[in-house]
């Protein structure tokens, strides 16, 4: 393993238990103070490039939020314990002895009682996944300062979850040099192709602006599973967002938004399992290409999500159908040698509801609380539960396997260590070349008086010379 970059952590102050007084420190204060160390790094400080794969250089990272109403008058270790699951219960108390944890910027002892304005931070050992060394490229950059550029699969736009110097923004600041981006199209993680980047906010407010108004026209590349049919296919099912912690969302005619895609064939391969096909979103909902494909029983061949026997059935959610019953997922894999403190089960309970008088503003609710590294939960209402409820167990259950497996795969080997010597965290497998990008691609954007396009991906390289006969001509729109 490479050797660690050092993020700068202060030194921890003040006495080893509580204080009859605690300094109010700023949250602004703290976040320019992460932004200023954060721009004293550069690209080399950050990347290196190692067994085919883009890497970051483990790190301390300082996450901070004022104390919740409802953390008033409970201790430090029992606030951390019950709020933020993502870490085993074992690892916050010698986190709180080391100075990892602190309140107000000074070190204090698990028995200290958190008061009202109090600001927690606590430094996290982080371990972004890797990502593909295949490069971001600028397409271009006009006067107007719109920046067009081609993202890569495996690489997400916006730093979030485990996911920060790996993304798409950070890459942009730290190998190119740019500042203040504002992302006018977000691309889905695996999804790769082109992406529409304001370098200010006036550029990017007008290109929103041609977005929402449709005067924006979207193309994209697909490779499904079975032979498609021929002919212009359109479809116009509603799209709801089913649970946004599991970034699911489905076909519902009840509930969902107006949605509508336009597909064709460009070709099939000569095995004939796989059809390359040209999409036309003429509406921008969440996943509606990867969804709208899996209603008309042709989902995106490699997409984990909405191509799944194991949690859709054989059907695959065909016509919207939702599997009535499906044998339980085989046993959760369990990790021989790693200790079940260190280990998760399944996922957390989401943390105890708030207070009546400690209820977050109105708006404020949907904002991912990032020390705890959770999500928001599920948005079935009642009234849906008992429709989408089980598939929604189901996925969750899936994902779990997953992540499992993943720990039974951490090598054994004596000559690499399993665990991180500074959090104990395991050293996760590289993900396999299948796992960085789907079979989506955002081929080429229009809009008035002008036209971007990338080259088509290796995979859909035998619909090359189909592309002319189906693509988006501005003069019959």
């Amino acid at each position: 393993m490479k050797g660690e970059r050092k993020h700068r952590r202060p030194e921890s102050r003040g006495p080893d238990g509580d204080t009859p007084a605690r300094k109010a420190i700023k949250l602004s204060d703290h976040r320019q103070e992460q932004k200023d160390e954060d721009e004293l790094l550069t690209a080399a400080d950050i990347y290196f490039e190692e067994g085919g794969l883009q890497r970051i250089h483990p790190y301390f990272f300082k996450f901070a939020t004022h104390a919740k109403g409802r953390w008033v008058g409970r201790t430090i270790l029992e606030v951390f314990r019950s709020e933020f699951r993502d870490r085993p219960p074992g690892y916050y108390e010698p986190a709180i002895a080391q100075g990892i944890i602190e309140i107000n910027n000074e070190k204090v002892g698990p028995s200290t009682v958190v008061r009202n304005g109090d600001l927690v931070t606590h430094f996290i050992h982080r371990h972004e996944p890797p990502v593909t060394t295949q490069p971001l490229t600028i397409v271009q950059e006009t006067d107007s300062g719109l920046l067009i550029v081609d993202k890569p699969g495996s690489i997400p736009v916006h730093p979030s979850g485990r996911y920060n110097y790996n993304s798409v923004v950070k890459i942009l600041e730290k190998k190119h040099g740019y500042r203040a981006l504002h992302p006018i199209n977000r691309l889905d993680r695996l999804t790769s192709g082109l992406m529409l980047v304001g370098l200010n906010a006036n550029v990017a407010r007008r290109m929103e602006n041609d977005l929402s108004s449709h005067r924006i026209q979207k193309e994209y590349i697909c490779k499904v599973k079975g032979v498609f049919p021929t002919g212009r296919i359109i479809c116009d099912q509603p799209i709801r967002v089913i649970a946004h912690k599991l970034s699911l969302n489905c076909v519902d005619p009840n509930e969902g938004k107006p949605s509508l895609t336009e597909f064709e064939l460009l070709s099939v391969d000569d095995d004939q399992m796989h059809s390359v096909v040209y999409c036309r979103p003429k509406t921008g909902r969440t996943h509606q290409i990867r969804v709208h494909l899996q209603f008309l029983g042709y989902p995106i061949a490699n997409d984990p999500l909405y191509c799944n026997t194991e949690v859709w059935g054989d059907n695959l959610g065909k016509n919207g159908e939702l599997p009535l019953a499906l044998p339980p997922l085989s046993e959760l894999p369990t990790p021989t040698d790693t200790s079940a403190a260190e280990t998760p089960a399944a996922p957390s309970p989401p943390p105890p509801a708030p207070t009546e008088e400690a209820k977050p503003p109105a708006g404020k609710d949907k904002k991912v609380n990032k020390m705890a590294g959770t999500t928001s939960a599920s948005l079935l209402t009642d009234e849906s539960r008992a429709t989408w409820g089980p598939l929604v167990s189901r996925m969750e259950s899936w994902k779990t396997k997953q992540e499992l497996a993943i720990l039974v795969d951490v090598p054994t080997d004596a000559d690499a260590p399993r665990k991180c010597d500074k959090c104990s965290d395991p050293f996760m497998p590289d993900p396999t070349p299948d796992q960085l990008y789907i079979w989506l691609h955002a081929w080429r954007y229009s809009g008035p008086g002008w036209s971007y396009e990338t080259k088509l991906p290796a995979w859909a390289s035998g619909a090359t010379e189909h592309i002319d006969r189906v693509k988006y001509q501005k003069e019959s729109a």
